[in-house]
């Protein structure tokens, strides 16, 4: 397990971000942000809150369940996506709750919203009107399809953009019908640019004084990176863009069964190629016509595919992996998700990590994502665990705008906070 040295500084360490995301895609964001080091301050309604508290499975005093057994039951889902961060609620329907909101962004950095298109302009909470209170605020908007984009179908789920950005046409058979990623890859990469994006504004702004409007779409992220692959210029020249398990434009290059497993084995390179050719006990296959070069390897990828999955059906993963770890040929065993998490390498440096109940500690053995950055002069990762829905009420609007409990006590009465 990783030791984690929080009396290091921390990267944004003074920045506070207003956190108006619900979901997946915009917590992840704020997440990596709270990881950095930022406030993070989630905003969410008090009677129709971040939807992922409601999320299965949950855990509490009694463990994993997939229905809340106990009041304090956690959802997984908020446990991970909301730790470091802060909870208030304010309803933004309410025009005093919109009030209160303006009166924090007036001393913010950055907001965060992902709203469908056009919903935060509606709220009042929009852009236009943060950099009227904060002409310095960096405000950064994670939609389906853009910010400037209201169209009929306005609702982005992860499939949804999955299949609109070609993404489940790139993996499978070629005759095969499309592919879903299991990881729900728009909703964790957009997030990815929209920190990038936000952090780039925040240092223009350090040294303008100006904020600006980062605008990062779930279809935009997923294009751009199916994009960075020539799919269709393969198409045009007749080269296959489904291929399965094989990349025959790199062969050898694929996943391969054993006789209780699968294996990866890549080893595009003629250096590589002949190192596979000495695991398998066939080194004279290196001089082979077909095989001598990438160019006749590439012509003859299904003789040569055929020819290492002959040879690791023979073996057990684990011979698999001895032999060419040994010759030194780029491999590594398939793995699924519980054993992945679990690598002493990942827990030792905080990429995975055991995540605990607040309350009631580590009931269940439970690895979720850490933060995958590792810095020497900062802390970066996650220290805090998630907090109940407006359990920094007290402090946030104390600290920020000066309110006394009563007058707290009077806003959650009337339903504003």
């Amino acid at each position: 397990m990783r030791i984690k040295d929080t009396s290091q500084p921390r990267p944004l360490e003074g920045m506070t971000v207003l956190d108006l995301t619900t979901a997946l895609a915009g917590p992840y964001a704020t997440l990596l942000l709270a990881g950095l080091g930022a406030r993070v301050i989630k905003i969410e309604n008090p009677r129709s809150p971040d939807t992922a508290r409601n999320n299965a499975p949950f855990v509490g005093r009694d463990g994993v369940a997939m229905v809340r057994r106990h009041e304090d039951d956690m959802s997984l889902a908020i446990m991970e996506r909301a730790r470091n961060k802060e909870s208030i609620t304010l309803n933004l329907k309410d025009p005093r709750g919109r009030e209160l909101f303006e009166r924090l962004v007036q001393q913010a950095d950055a907001v965060v919203e992902n709203f469908s298109a056009g919903t935060a302009d509606r709220l009042g909470v929009g852009y236009t009107r943060c950099a009227e209170l904060n002409p310095r605020i960096v405000y950064t908007s994670i939609s389906g399809f853009g910010a400037n984009m209201v169209s009929r179908q306005n609702r982005a789920m992860d499939t949804i953009v999955q299949a609109l950005s070609g993404l489940m046409m790139t993996s499978g058979e070629a005759d095969a019908p499309p592919l879903r990623v299991g990881v729900p890859f728009g909703d964790l990469t957009a997030p990815l640019f929209a920190v990038i994006g936000t952090l780039a504004a925040l240092i223009q702004a350090r040294t303008t004084g100006k904020g600006q409007h980062v605008d990062v779409s779930l279809l935009g992220a997923i294009t751009a990176l199916v994009a960075a692959e020539p799919f269709e210029v393969m198409q045009r020249t007749g080269q296959a863009t489904r291929t399965g398990n094989t990349m025959p434009r790199l062969a050898p290059f694929g996943i391969f069964p054993t006789q209780d497993g699968h294996i990866a084995i890549c080893a595009p390179t003629d250096g590589f190629t002949a190192s596979l050719f000495d695991a398998m006990g066939c080194p004279e296959l290196a001089k082979d016509e077909r095989f001598v070069s990438r160019d006749q390897r590439v012509q003859n990828h299904e003789g040569l595919h055929a020819l290492i999955e002959a040879w690791t059906r023979s073996l057990s993963t684990d011979e698999a992996v001895e032999r060419l770890e040994r010759a030194e040929v780029p491999s590594g065993r398939v793995r699924d998700p519980g054993q992945a998490v679990r690598d002493p390498r990942l827990l030792a440096r905080g990429e995975t990590e055991v995540i605990e109940h607040p309350t009631y500690g580590a009931v269940e053995d439970i690895i979720v994502g850490g933060l995958p950055i590792r810095m020497t002069g900062a802390f970066a990762g996650f220290d805090k665990p998630a907090p109940g829905l407006g359990q920094h009420n007290a402090d946030v609007f104390s600290q920020f705008l000066g309110l006394d409990a009563a007058a707290i006590d009077q806003l959650r009465a009337e339903g504003v906070v």
